[in-house]
């Protein structure tokens, strides 16, 4: 397994490479278009050509794109629910050009619809995303700290979500330790660890997941609030993080941190510490 962290494709998306070695990653995270909005920069046969020489260049096999932060799947908006749907196609199509493992996308909220409504909607615009598509990067669901109405909180509804869409590219989850912890699954103790990996097993599979987000908790257990901190100064702390780690590593799972940059260096020698050779 790798450890790695979100980096900035500022100035071009084959920089990141570069930043990521200099950061200490193994691997990395990246937006391949703005988070906020706007067109994607056009991925030109040369740009793809020097991400793929720069990625070889610093020996980084492994890299994730985060999709932007306007997805809605379950939006009543047409314009919004259709244009999530195109961007995260989109995403998958842009990935599979770069060498990208897995696209991870946030799923929206089920405020303007009600549950059952923004579930059965979710699925089928995740469909739409995936109806045709045979590139190489494969889909993945990033798990919610449950704020407001925000979908995929819990394992159950992520499994719901998955059994409903039954396409090969969607191929399993980004666990969020800081959002899990944060709708109700604690990590900071051996019998508590085992209970919160017992429920994925029941719901979605140890094998449906496919990379990390290791972020620790600004927030306390069970907040539902999105609020990482850097490893060791929130509430899961180095202990949970130690157990994390060791089951990443047992279970071979990429671990990407999504901690501010300015301790984020010290982010990663800690899990490689915990980790250990």
């Amino acid at each position: 397994m790798n450890i790695g962290c979100h980096v900035s494709a500022a100035g071009g998306i084959f920089n990141a490479p570069q930043r990521a070695d200099e950061w200490g990653c193994e691997a990395f995270q990246v937006f391949s278009r703005s988070p906020q909005g706007g067109k994607a920069p056009e991925l030109t046969l040369e740009v793809v050509k020097k991400f793929k020489a720069e990625m070889k260049k610093y020996n980084i096999k492994n890299f994730y794109i985060h999709t932007p932060y306007y997805i809605n799947f379950a939006s009543a908006n047409n314009r919004i629910k259709y244009g999530s749907a195109s961007v995260v196609r989109d995403e998958l199509e842009r990935g599979s050009l770069l060498g990208a493992r897995y696209v991870m996308t946030h799923l929206g909220s089920a405020k303007e619809l009600g549950k059952k409504e923004a579930l059965a909607q979710t699925i089928e615009m995740l469909k739409k995303s995936l109806n045709g598509y045979t590139g190489t990067t494969k889909l993945l669901i990033e798990n919610s700290a449950g704020a407001g109405e925000i979908i995929g909180d819990t394992f159950d509804e992520i499994a719901h979500i998955i059994k409903g869409v039954k396409h090969p590219a969607l191929s399993g989850i980004c666990l969020d330790t800081q959002h899990s912890f944060a709708s109700g699954y604690d990590w900071r103790t051996k019998e508590t660890f085992a209970a919160a990996i017992k429920e994925i097993e029941r719901t979605i599979g140890i094998k449906a997941i496919k990379m990390m987000h290791a972020n620790d908790s600004k927030v306390e257990f069970s907040a539902h609030k999105d609020r990482h901190e850097h490893i060791g100064d929130g509430h899961i702390g180095v202990a949970g993080f130690k157990l994390i780690t060791s089951f990443a590593k047992k279970h071979k799972i990429d671990m990407m941190l999504e901690t501010e940059y300015d301790k984020v260096e010290k982010d990663i020698e800690i899990l490689k510490k915990l980790r250990g050779k």
